[in-house]
């Protein structure tokens, strides 16, 4: 498990209140934090999704669950998609999104913050679908030696498969990128 809800920090209210619906890109992104077993340790995977695209639009990697994989993850996106208006952030209300420096980030880019409502997983579904597929169709079929093993074949999954080439039934059975490119 990775969320840690169990914090002083400020937890935002749930906005997207189950709305996984929005109606075009960069409107709503979900975030989520996951991990990947190596013979070095953990590493963990912090992802940013476009709901509307379903494209992740952000991602990063570290050997430590804290504020910076996250933030990362958030400057990624910011930097790849040059967000305008009425953009929602949703996550859970783990420490890593509640923290000061994540909530920076986002009024500093005017991203309004969204947080799941504790111990609801309605709240979770589309967060927890954007990594489940890398979980079973990459990661369960792995023993990654090292992390930086696990690195590359993250990047290859995230950036060459998953983003231009997986299909989604959501879709209409089109790949994020295609989608995105036509919306």
């Amino acid at each position: 498990m990775t969320t840690d809800s169990n914090h002083v920090h400020p937890v935002a209210p749930n906005i997207v209140d189950r709305d996984f619906q929005p109606a075009g890109k960069n409107r709503t992104w979900v975030a989520d934090i996951t991990y990947v077993a190596t013979d070095e340790g953990w590493l963990y995977l912090a992802a940013v999704e476009d709901l509307f695209t379903r494209q992740i639009v952000g991602w990063s990697l570290s050997g430590r669950i804290d504020s910076r994989l996250v933030v990362d993850a958030l400057e990624m996106a910011i930097a790849q998609q040059c967000p305008e208006e009425e953009l929602i952030a949703h996550s859970d209300r783990g420490v890593q999104y509640a923290s000061g420096h994540d909530q920076r980030l986002l009024n500093e880019h005017g991203i309004t913050c969204s947080m799941s409502r504790k111990g609801n997983c309605w709240d979770n579904a589309p967060r927890e679908s954007c990594l489940a597929p890398l979980k079973k169709e990459l990661v369960h079929h792995e023993q990654y030696q090292t992390r930086t093993e696990a690195r590359h074949s993250l990047f290859e999954y995230i950036e060459v498969f998953y983003n231009r080439v997986r299909r989604h039934s959501a879709l209409n059975d089109q790949s994020p990128t295609q989608f995105a490119e036509a919306a």
